[in-house]
């Protein structure tokens, strides 16, 4: 049996990691993994631009690193924390992985896989369900990525 998590507490850890994607010039999105004890055993924030990699989104760095970490690609009854709605690839990781629930702060309209454009996590054809809770931290999220979409256009 796991201890309770703070979800508010590892949600501004993602939010952090989102901070240093937006310094590096990359899409500000963080991401992090948390073991059933409470123990965080990912971290990632987007890299696509400096790693030259599409799939270096902060979900899949994230994942990959509990992974080295637990030296398992399942990791079951982990808790992920991510500060914007993941894309179609990123759910679909999640799924593979196992990950027993997801917390994101903010909607992705345009992309989001977990109802706002499309939901992986609701295809009956997959064999494992991720539980999909959205917040908290909702509208700090929202405006950091508009505030880097908004500087981009100017």
């Amino acid at each position: 049996m796991g201890v309770a998590v703070d979800d508010e507490a590892m949600m501004r850890v993602a939010l952090s990691l989102a901070r240093q994607a937006e310094a590096a010039g990359e899409v500000p999105v963080g991401a992090v993994v948390v073991a059933s004890d409470g123990e965080i055993i990912g971290r990632g924030y987007n890299q696509t631009i400096a790693q030259q990699d599409p799939t270096a989104h902060a979900e899949i760095v994230a994942l990959r690193q509990a992974a080295t970490n637990l030296e398992n690609y399942r990791l079951p009854g982990v808790f992920m924390y991510v500060t914007i709605e993941p894309c179609s690839m990123c759910a679909g990781a999640m799924v593979h992985a196992r990950v027993a629930r997801l917390n994101f702060a903010a909607r992705e309209p345009r992309a989001g896989a977990a109802g706002s454009s499309i939901n992986v996590f609701s295809n009956p054809g997959l064999n494992h369900r991720v539980e999909v809770i959205q917040g908290p931290c909702e509208a700090e999220a929202a405006e950091m990525m508009t505030a880097f979409f908004k500087g981009r256009r100017n």
